[in-house]
């Protein structure tokens, strides 16, 4: 299928099989299609937990209003944002390109300077809102790539992000979660909106020019 035949394909699977696990190749695949797409400045600034372990994610749906795909799907993926831009945060991301690209550019290292005579200086609350925008560009690349995969994936908003952060000890490591994406695969015979019309408003309202 080509890119738009896959968006199709996809949707919100309301009902995961829990039989039927992601292979860890496609799991992989998506993670590093995370890992590879844009962000501001190019500083990635949110991480990604993926979480497997029966107990823990029965806590998390816990907190999520009981949605069975946290724990039916095989996979799922914690997008936690950083909660502060740092001065050590954006250096690492400076340095590290400067030692996988083996050379310094001048540009670079004043775009650096500009970045911390800026970023840090800001409010937390801020810097995290701007890191978690990054997070959803993350998700929709995560979404077409689990597409791309044949794999099922199913954004939510609907938890406690204070609780998740508890549970996963994301305070400690300077981290605010943002969203999460279980994996796995529709389950068609229990899930009520599989085989209904995906609908979205026709380009007449949803896009306009300015020429």
């Amino acid at each position: 299928m080509n890119l738009n035949d896959l968006l199709k394909w996809r949707y919100a699977t309301k009902k995961m099989n829990p039989q039927k696990a992601v292979p860890q190749d496609k799991v992989d695949s998506i993670i590093e299609a995370v890992r590879l797409t844009a962000t501001s400045s190019g500083l990635q600034p949110y991480e990604l937990i993926v979480v497997t372990n029966p107990e823990v994610r029965e806590k998390i749906k816990a907190i999520a209003w009981n949605q069975g795909q946290v724990t039916d799907g095989s996979h799922l993926i914690v997008f936690a944002a950083w909660d502060n831009y740092t001065a050590d945060r954006i250096n690492h991301m400076f340095d590290l390109t400067n030692d996988e690209r083996g050379f310094k550019n001048e540009g670079w290292e004043a775009y650096r300077a500009k970045l911390l005579a800026l970023y840090p200086g800001r409010d937390a609350e801020a810097n995290y809102q701007h890191a978690a925008r990054q997070a959803y560009i993350g998700l929709g690349t995560a979404l077409i790539a689990a597409a791309a995969e044949g794999v099922d994936a199913t954004p939510m908003e609907g938890f406690d992000p204070a609780a998740l952060d508890e549970i996963l000890g994301l305070r400690a490591k300077g981290l605010r979660s943002v969203i999460i994406l279980p994996l796995g695969y529709r389950e068609e015979d229990k899930d009520w909106l599989v085989n209904l019309k995906k609908v979205r408003r026709p380009n007449t309202q949803f896009v306009s020019e300015v020429k």
